[in-house]
């Protein structure tokens, strides 16, 4: 686990963008279990990637007109019980810190692994994500 202190600011970036953090297993199953687009953000502390991810969940989220219904987060390496259980909505995906999961009435239709998010910049994965929003919100 990795010390409060060094994750609270990581957490409240993208808590400021609108998203809940969810840090109980119970809580990932509630969320997952409404009708509606939600859009899961695992974050993570990995600086190569979680720099660009962040900002770039948050721009597609503001620039978009088709917005999911539901913003929430778990944190990797922090919220164990919470990440764990969101990963097992996500498979048949291996875990992947930070990644961006988008779920329609509870059935996972998008998924962003890290690979795909590490060397980008927030504005190639917000303009990534105004598309699938566009799709399927």
């Amino acid at each position: 686990m990795y010390p409060e202190h060094l994750v609270h600011p990581m957490r409240m970036d993208i808590v400021e963008g609108g998203f809940q953090e969810l840090k109980q297993a119970s809580e990932v199953e509630e969320v997952l279990a409404k009708p509606g687009t939600t859009l899961l953000f695992i974050n993570s502390v990995c600086g190569c990637s979680a720099r660009t991810a962040r900002p770039g969940v948050k721009e597609a989220v503001a620039a978009s007109t088709k917005k999911p219904d539901t913003l929430v987060t778990v944190f990797a390496g922090v919220d164990q019980e919470a990440t764990q259980k969101a990963r097992e909505y996500t498979l048949p995906y291996p875990p992947s810190s930070p990644s961006i999961a988008l779920f329609k009435d509870g059935e996972l239709v998008h998924f962003v692994e890290r690979h795909h998010i590490e060397g980008r910049s927030a504005e190639l994965i917000s303009a990534h994500l105004e598309g699938v929003f566009e799709e399927f919100c």
